[in-house]
Order: C-alpha cells, then sequence, then structure tokens
C-alpha cells in the first residue's frame, strides 16, 4: 500500500458494502434499545444500557471506517494494469513451473484460493511490479521466486 489513495477490488468493495449494511442495521437496532436519559432500573439495567452506548460508539466508528475506506477506493478509481496493485488480478509462474492468477486484496476472504493480501509475503513482493518482472518472496517452505506474467483487473476477467 502506497500511502495514497487505494485502488478496490469489486469483490472486496461488495464485501465492504455488505458489512457496512449489515453495521447500519445493527446500530439501528442497538440505537433503539437506548433508553435515552430515561430512568435505568438497576445496576444491571445501568449496566447493560453503558453496553450498548459502547456497542453503538464501536459499531459508528467501524462504519466510519467502512464509510472513509469505499470513499477512497472512489477516489482511486480502478486497479491499475501497468503495475500490480490492490485489487489487481495478476498471473504468475512459480519456481516448480505451475502457473497460477491470483487476486491482491486488503481483506482476507474465507474459502478464496485465488486471494492473496497485499501484506503477505507474496503480496508485498507483487505490489508495484509490472508483468515479466520476477519477486523473490519468503515462502512455508523458505525462500523461492515467481515471475509475473500479466496484470489485469478482476472486473476485467
Amino acid at each position: 500500500m502506497n500511502g495514497g489513495p487505494e485502488p478496490m477490488s469489486a469483490a472486496a468493495r461488495r464485501a465492504l458494502e455488505q458489512e457496512l449494511a449489515d453495521l447500519r442495521t445493527e446500530r439501528a437496532t442497538v440505537a433503539a434499545t437506548l433508553r435515552g436519559g430515561e430512568q435505568v432500573g438497576d445496576r444491571a439495567d445501568e449496566a447493560d444500557e453503558l453496553q450498548r452506548g459502547t456497542d453503538l460508539d464501536h459499531l459508528d466508528t467501524r462504519i466510519a471506517e467502512i464509510d472513509g475506506r469505499l470513499r477512497e477506493a472512489d477516489v482511486a478509481g480502478p486497479p491499475s494494469t501497468e503495475r500490480i496493485g490492490v485489487g489487481s488480478t495478476v498471473t504468475v509462474r512459480f519456481a516448480d513451473a505451475t502457473e497460477t492468477t491470483v487476486r491482491i486484496s486488503e481483506f482476507p476472504e474465507a474459502l478464496d484460493l485465488t486471494l492473496v493480501t497485499a501484506d503477505s509475503p507474496l503480496g508485498s513482493a507483487l505490489l508495484g511490479r509490472r508483468a515479466g518482472e520476477t519477486v523473490t518472496y519468503d515462502a512455508p517452505g523458505g525462500r523461492t521466486t515467481a515471475v509475473v506474467l500479466s496484470v489485469g483487473d478482476e472486473s476485467a476477467r
């Protein structure tokens, strides 16, 4: 990640938009349970009210983070097809001659074997590279290399 506005893949955008919708629904539910200055019952009721207020603060913080990230992605535009960045789809050939296509994402997604997070060893080695370049990174089996065969974005595939 380069410190500026980062692009976002379509899959990551969909995941964040769904999370945002879920958080807003949860926030509305929690907010509806707050008494808002009314006298609460015993200490247990008071503690429960305080906890819901804390939950609401956490939800508001996460909603603001997601809103900010989505706005940043809008400013950044689509992932580059020249240099590898967050949101790029990259075809690589590993040292054992196998080829695979992976997506560079900032968020891990369960059960997506084509996803490589930008902060993983392979992901961070690929960031900023172009087709034809060779990267070296630490894999579970030791240091290895991969050649970048092509760079695109997932929506083009």
